[in-house]
């Protein structure tokens, strides 16, 4: 009599625990269209990228909010015979949501090239962003950047800025926006006999546009960097071209075309360069 009641008391709390016991939530986060953004170390790069972020966390849903966003991605050329001819470019970017409010964001690039056994391009590039309320209509942005060129002949460029983001259209297929900021730029160059140092404020405007077609798997951007000197006779511009078809979700194939002008160069560089580069992309996030 007592071993069955204690088998009866057994089979009620077994089935107890196992009406408490439910299957796991087995729904995924919708995935958002991989941005890119192409290395130029002639470009602010920090205000694009931290726009395009901006851009993947409103698609996001609410219940996918990812703190850590990365992308790797390469370009390179290589030719040999009465032109010898290699050129590689790296770029990354990393993003961290800290919240809602605060975002920290960092692009660094590298591009290395040869023209006929000689060193024509070694540009490295590094910068750190901190943007606040990224997800509003109106937000704030402040950053600061070190550059390095070889084709420009600058030792060293430091850069700090701050100021104000606008997004102007922000439709699914469609994403237009606008950004100023007041820039404060120390240039070193490699040659300085008779070619001084520059020290002076600019002002910064970057409009930027994107489309996606085919369901995501096409991305099509442009951006427009207009940076007049404020403190002395200086002008810079560049912008970029970027067409993207997505292969996989993870991967990606890219073409970018990239133009940039100074309106000072040490003598023997054109205030003009134009590249245009493909190469392959990936991205990730956690």
């Amino acid at each position: 009599m007592k071993i069955k009641i204690l088998i009866l008391i057994f089979s009620l709390f077994y089935f107890k625990i196992n009406a408490q016991t439910s299957d796991p939530d087995t729904l995924k986060p919708v995935s958002v269209p991989v941005i890119t953004i192409p290395p130029d170390s002639s470009t602010v790069e920090e205000e694009q990228e931290d726009e395009e972020e901006d851009k993947e966390e409103e698609e996001t849903p609410a219940n996918d909010f990812t703190k850590i966003r990365y992308r790797i991605s390469a370009d390179g050329t290589y030719t040999s015979g009465n032109v010898n001819r290699a050129l590689i470019q790296l770029a990354s970017g990393f993003d961290w949501n800290l919240n809602k409010l605060l975002k920290f964001s960092t692009s660094p690039s590298y591009i290395y090239g040869q023209q006929n056994n000689v060193l024509a391009e070694r540009e490295t590039f590094v910068d750190f962003r901190t943007t606040v309320l990224y997800e509003k209509t109106l937000y704030y942005l402040a950053f600061g950047s070190f550059e390095k060129s070889n084709l420009r002949k600058i030792d060293h460029r430091l850069i700090a800025a701050g100021g104000v983001g606008l997004k102007l259209i922000q439709k699914e297929k469609v994403y237009l926006s606008v950004t100023n900021v007041l820039l404060y730029e120390q240039t070193d160059f490699v040659v300085n006999n008779n070619f001084p140092d520059r020290n002076l404020l600019r002002n910064s405007t970057r409009f930027f546009g994107e489309y996606t077609l085919a369901d995501g798997k096409v991305y099509i951007s442009h951006t427009l960097f207009i940076q007049p000197g404020l403190t002395e006779k200086n002008f810079r511009w560049n912008g970029n071209l970027i067409f993207r078809y997505q292969i996989t979700k993870r991967t990606g194939i890219r073409s970018t075309i990239e133009n940039s002008y100074e309106s000072i160069v040490v003598e023997g560089r054109k205030n003009n360069d134009f590249r245009w580069t493909f190469g392959i992309v990936f991205e990730g996030k956690k």
